[in-house]
């Protein structure tokens, strides 16, 4: 059986580097990238069955490369990974399309349960955001 295959997209290359190393070796990383406009070309070109993304990037943010990449028919499930605690950030993530929104501070907790939850087509969201009026 295959791996699931992986693609990151964050523009702090310590944060891709840990990402991957929760990830491995239960998942396979196909790309890594640093923006949103890279995110739209490497999403098109490595085909993932997981999109691991923040919102705040350079050139094009997150969630219009998520928006982008749903209205031209990709496929793949999205995870955001971002330090948003906001409850408005979580809607416009979903409505773009994610099917997991994690907060960073929880990623070594979440990360994976998230990525799960997607790949069986269910929405997941940190629970810590649960908490927050």
């Amino acid at each position: 059986m295959s791996k699931v295959r992986v693609l990151l997209a964050d523009d702090y290359p310590k944060l891709l580097e840990t990402v991957e190393s929760i990830l491995d070796p239960l998942f396979e990383v196909v790309a890594k990238v640093a923006d949103g406009k890279s995110l739209l070309e490497a999403a098109r070109e490595s085909n993932p069955d997981v999109i691991v993304t923040d919102i705040s990037m350079p050139i094009i943010n997150g969630i219009e490369a998520v928006k982008s990449l749903k209205e031209s028919g990709c496929r793949s499930k999205v995870v955001f990974l971002t330090v948003h605690s906001d409850h408005d950030f979580v809607r416009a993530c979903i409505d773009a399309g994610a099917s997991g929104y994690v907060v960073k501070a929880q990623m070594s907790a979440d990360l994976l349960v998230a990525m799960r939850a997607a790949l069986a087509g269910r929405i997941f969201v940190s629970p810590i955001l649960t908490y927050q009026n």
